[in-house]
């Protein structure tokens, strides 16, 4: 059997199909911050809290993805927007 892939199709691997590997290596390393942050603590719920807190939206966010894109291309996009944020009028 013989598949015919346009040429203007882009193949992008994935971590078991739903991740991109570059979002998946963004997740643990921030996960790992985000614990190291954590290890002053001496109470685990606060730990817990605190992990979930700034860790759930992040993975949540690059697992759903938006509209399929990678998570690091529209985080690069949004942050250049909010610090070159012009507005644009034209007259006729």
């Amino acid at each position: 059997m013989k598949f015919i892939f346009p040429q203007n199709y882009q193949f992008k691997n994935k971590l078991l199909g739903m991740i991109d590997y570059s979002t998946a290596i963004f997740d643990v390393i921030w996960c790992f911050l985000i614990y190291c942050m954590t290890i002053p603590f001496s109470d685990f719920s606060t730990k817990c809290t605190i992990f979930i807190i700034f860790c759930f939206p992040v993975l949540l966010i690059s697992l759903v993805g938006i509209q399929r894109e990678n998570f690091l291309y529209v985080a690069y996009y949004f942050i250049k927007f909010l610090y070159h944020r012009k507005i644009y009028l034209y007259k006729k």
